[in-house]
């Protein structure tokens, strides 16, 4: 668990601001440290970079959890202190990101067929309605439905990973309900 809050707690957004000398996305836009505050302020290659950073921070502590034979539900706690770390990083004073690209990287470990179902849903979503709480929330509503077909055994865990995604969008899921949501365009 250790180790996975500590994968997850490297923010990409963050070094990826720094090495390409642009200010901290925390201090800007919707000051979320995430793969869109990064596209809306400073475009696609950096919040590319961003997002397979966030993406892939917790593989390896995963890889290593399924080598060592862990059950579903201990690889699935491994995974939610990578979310946990990416949500509340305790080197940025608890100001992490909403856990979307992160939890998609681990599910691509533990449940890559639901990783797929919902990265499809979400591209579809991004690119019609053009708003990434709306794809983030409907893709996270499809994980553990997909987990139900796909991934029987990790059902609980696509639960609780779904759980954080929603509490980390409660502010979106408000500006939804008011207009007031940023665009990914």
């Amino acid at each position: 668990m250790l180790l996975g809050y500590l994968s997850g707690s490297w923010l990409g957004a963050l070094i990826v601001c720094r090495l390409a000398g642009v200010r901290d996305p925390r201090q800007e836009g919707s000051g979320n440290p995430g793969f869109s505050n990064v596209l809306r302020l400073h475009g696609r290659r950096l919040a590319l970079a961003t997002l397979l950073l966030d993406t892939v921070k917790g593989m390896p502590v995963l890889w290593l959890a399924l080598v060592l034979g862990m059950p579903p539900w201990a690889q699935g706690v491994v995974g939610l202190a990578v979310l946990l770390g990416h949500s509340y990083p305790l080197w940025s004073r608890f100001r992490g990101g909403k856990a979307v690209a992160s939890a998609f990287g681990v599910m691509v470990v533990l449940t890559p067929w639901v990783a797929l179902c919902c990265a499809l849903l979400w591209i579809l979503l991004a690119w019609r309605v053009g708003t990434a709480a709306v794809a983030s929330l409907a893709s996270a509503g499809l994980a553990p439905l997909a987990s139900i077909w796909l991934a029987p055994d990790y059902v609980g865990v696509v639960l609780a990973f779904t759980a954080l995604v929603l509490v980390r969008h409660l502010l979106n899921i408000r500006r939804l309900q008011k207009g007031d949501e940023p665009s990914l365009r």
